[in-house]
């Protein structure tokens, strides 16, 4: 498969065909300039109680603006926005910048974060706006466990998982596909009824990293040779799969030492649906089938896969995880039913308790089958005494 970019440098950006995908292509109209005036007041100064994560080339801070017009708006008012802000002088940061602005600028998907607009004032300020995400990232609700963040549910797991693929999916449709590059739970957002939105699209660099030897998401083939396809990207979903399976980072070196590199200590396991409950999280108690974490378990050994080749394409993990979803819910329709069963049953049971009392009162011998009522429920229920 050749090298796949959308350039970071050229005149013109290629992206994803609306005839091929559920999202379309934005102009650049369709998003603000601002000034950087303007994200000052909206962000009350970037007021550090709304800094919302702080890394190597830049900080993200919460802010508000007027939802018709985007003026700035008073704290609390108005519609939140996300400021991510670059420190000055980062040449690495002003790239990822132009990818950012180049890339989701022009791309439009549920699965995508909306990028509402940017700031670039003499390449002193660069900022970018972006739609709120009130649940934050993946990570968080994976690995940072508290008040503010429960153990996700197996459906919303696999809701998440699902819409994660969907966006990848859409960036590797078009005829030059955007490569995520380094997919992880860190990128992964989630809006106020937890679907998944894809960020950090500057990402995408045209570079490999100095060092990917320490990077459990990064697929083989990159670490050894720099060499990244779409196939890289299925790779790190695979892991991320996996750690929404194991409610563990890939990499945890606070566990024994045969488990810190969490894809390596769980290919064992991943194979027989006997043996897939060890990596499963502890959290999601009995709310999962076997078979359905088996089905889950199988798709992320197909996606981890050494060699590119026989890993899917996104498009066939998107078909494999809404099979699955439809498993779930047919799953939880026959629960229903068999709680119905149920109270039948115990309704039944009491009828027949309530005649018994009455007939021991009347002093009559109440004979029904040969047995009484207790032996009446063994039968109904396909059972009986030994």
């Amino acid at each position: 498969m050749r090298n796949c970019f959308v350039s970071l440098t050229g005149t013109a950006t290629t992206v994803p065909s609306t005839s091929q995908c559920e999202g379309k292509i934005l102009q650049s109209e369709d998003f603000r300039r601002f000034a950087f005036k303007e994200l000052k007041r909206a962000t009350m100064n970037f007021w550090p109680d709304g800094l919302l994560s702080d890394g190597h080339f830049g900080s993200v801070h919460k802010g508000w603006v007027n939802e018709a017009t985007f003026a700035p708006a008073s704290w609390g008012t108005g519609m939140p926005i996300t400021v991510k802000k670059l420190n000055q002088g980062s040449v690495q940061g002003h790239m990822e910048w132009l990818a950012e602005v180049k890339y989701l600028g022009q791309l439009s998907h549920p699965n995508l974060v909306k990028l509402l607009g940017y700031c670039n004032e003499d390449r002193s300020q660069c900022l970018l706006v972006y739609e709120f995400l009130p649940q934050g990232s993946l990570e968080n609700h994976l690995f940072r466990r508290g008040l503010h963040f429960q153990p996700l549910s197996w459906h919303l797991r696999m809701k998440v998982a699902l819409g994660a693929a969907k966006g990848l999916a859409f960036l590797h449709s078009g005829n030059v596909p955007v490569i995520q590059h380094e997919f992880n739970t860190s990128n992964v957002l989630l809006d106020s009824s937890y679907n998944a939105k894809l960020s950090d699209f500057g990402l995408a660099r045209m570079e490999p990293m100095d060092d990917l030897s320490t990077d459990v998401h990064a697929a083989p083939e990159y670490v050894d040779t720099g060499h990244l396809t779409m196939k890289s990207d299925v790779y790190s979903f695979g892991v991320v799969l996996l750690e929404i399976l194991a409610g563990r980072p890939a990499l945890d070196k606070n566990r024994p030492s045969i488990e810190h590199n969490l894809v390596e200590w769980a290919r064992q396991y991943l194979t027989s649906e006997r043996r897939i409950s060890h990596i499963m999280d502890a959290q999601l108690g009995g709310q999962y089938s076997l078979a359905c974490a088996h089905k889950a378990a199988t798709l992320v050994l197909q996606c981890i896969s050494v060699h590119p080749r026989d890993r899917p394409g996104m498009e066939q993990v998107v078909a494999a995880l809404e099979q699955l979803q439809d498993t779930n819910e047919t799953g939880a329709s026959g629960q229903s039913d068999v709680r119905l069963g149920m109270e039948q049953v115990v309704a039944v049971l009491g009828q027949q308790l309530q005649d018994d009392k009455e007939t021991v009162a009347s002093g009559q011998q109440k004979v029904s089958g040969g047995g009484g009522g207790a032996c009446g429920f063994f039968r109904m229920c396909g059972g009986g005494r030994q």
